[in-house]
């Protein structure tokens, strides 16, 4: 069975777009491997120094993984800040990440330009981070989408150039888990081709019935099909897409039809598509509110996932610290 590490974003509420993305995936990947799940609290810091509630929210995003279908009993679940022997792995592989290769991370330079006012230190070693994150449980296989993968690249030569430096075969080089043809992507309602919170065009799992339908009804259209079998556009597309994965094949069917003879009615699709994002969210949310007035429950949870995470990122400081030289 082999490891895989991968990290959550500390704030902000669940979408349907990371539900029929990554977390579905997610879902199915903690039976067929050793999953550390880490909530990224640190990370937050580089762009956010002075996140306020930045517990509250960790936890938040710990209620909704749960009630999407992480399960704490076969995966270890657990804050990034619990685990203090990630930031010593990050010290050490600092002292041997070089300037100019930080320099040059993509995400590095996007940050200086977005935010200018705030480039710090932290920021220019995200990918140390990162890489400590993944390597302290020595993992195998690390899902990454399109903008982590040059900091997966960059973990693969941090472990490479421990190996050589200290003249070891120690770390493993991660590999990017693939989800193929099983990786869903979830359009937007404004007509862009991804639905995320800083796009302002995303469902919320926690978000009640009458915003859902509210948010569906505003969704972009255009004027509608002029002759039989006209090509969709973008935006009509995106709500196709969306109906695909929440509604009945009868239902996606009907309207496929009455698209393809110009006979649809917008308003009447949109309020279908509302309805049915609306049942298939509610379990989902009633799951979300019930977790979230467990709090002794999710504190447990939290503390097991500390201390499982802990017991596999001791014994590789402890490993570590012999190699390089220092006493265990």
């Amino acid at each position: 069975m082999e490891t895989v590490v991968s990290g959550i974003r500390s704030t902000g509420n669940l979408h349907l777009g990371n539900y029929f993305g990554a977390l579905k995936n997610f879902v199915k990947m903690q039976s067929e491997n050793h999953c550390f799940f880490f909530i990224a609290d640190y990370h937050a810091l580089t762009t956010h120094p002075t996140s306020a509630n930045i517990k509250n929210s960790a936890k938040q995003v710990i209620i909704e993984y749960l009630a999407a279908g992480l399960n704490p009993e076969i995966a270890t679940l657990y804050l990034q800040s619990d685990v203090p022997e990630v930031i010593e792995l990050y010290l050490f592989l600092n002292m041997n990440a070089y300037l100019g290769e930080l320099q040059r991370c993509t995400s590095f330079k996007d940050k200086v330009r977005q935010q200018p006012d705030n480039v710090n230190a932290g920021l220019l070693t995200y990918p140390t981070l990162m890489a400590a994150d993944i390597l302290i449980h020595k993992a195998h296989k690390v899902p990454v989408g399109k903008d982590q993968e040059q900091h997966l690249e960059m973990t693969r030569l941090f472990a490479a150039r421990f190996n050589r430096m200290y003249k070891v075969d120690y770390f493993t080089e991660p590999q990017a888990y693939n989800f193929g043809e099983n990786l869903i992507k979830i359009p937007g309602l404004d007509g862009s081709l991804k639905m995320g919170k800083s796009e302002g065009n995303a469902i919320y799992l926690i978000d009640p019935p009458e915003i859902i339908r509210k948010k569906v009804m505003k969704a972009k259209t255009d004027a509608g099909p002029t002759q039989a079998n006209q090509e969709k556009s973008q935006e009509i597309q995106n709500l196709f897409t969306i109906m695909q994965h929440v509604s009945k094949p009868e239902t996606l069917h009907f309207f496929e039809s009455t698209y393809a003879d110009c006979s649809i009615r917008y308003g009447d699709f949109k309020k279908q598509l509302a309805d049915d994002i609306i049942a298939f969210c509610n379990p989902l949310r009633e799951r979300i509110l019930d977790l979230s007035e467990k709090d002794s429950y999710i504190e447990e949870i939290m503390n097991k996932g500390a201390e499982k995470a802990r017991q596999s990122a001791r014994k590789t400081i402890a490993e570590v610290r012999q190699i390089i030289g220092f006493r265990s």
